[in-house]
């Protein structure tokens, strides 16, 4: 099973503690080892941003940054996992360390 988290941190929360780089990167590396990890990736969550939607057959294109938003993304995750509840101890491990906010997990179907 695949799984791909979302990081949507708290729009309040304060910036990280230097110290939360560090235990970031022990869990990564961890789960890289484990083959866990499979991708991951972060940016400015109120960054440059591009939005391609489709309305009726209409196609727009809006670039952003979309400081506006409440649930802004500054990360991800892809995770391989033998279960959901696999994939929810990883989340929790994940959160735990990067701090107020949430993580959007969703299974990646194989066909």
């Amino acid at each position: 099973m695949r799984y791909l988290a979302l990081w949507r941190p708290s729009p309040n929360a304060a910036p990280p503690p230097p110290e939360h780089y560090t235990e970031m990167g022990k869990l990564v590396e961890e789960m890289t080892k484990l083959g866990v990890l499979l991708d991951t990736g972060g940016w400015d969550a109120k960054g440059p941003a591009i939005v391609v939607r489709n309305e009726k057959g209409k196609i727009t294109v809006t670039d952003g940054p979309y400081t506006e938003a409440k649930e802004l993304i500054a990360g991800y995750a892809v995770f391989k996992v033998g279960s959901k509840e696999e994939a929810v101890k990883w989340g929790k491990r994940f959160i735990q360390i990067a701090g107020e906010g949430y993580s959007e997990m969703r299974e990646i179907p194989t066909y």
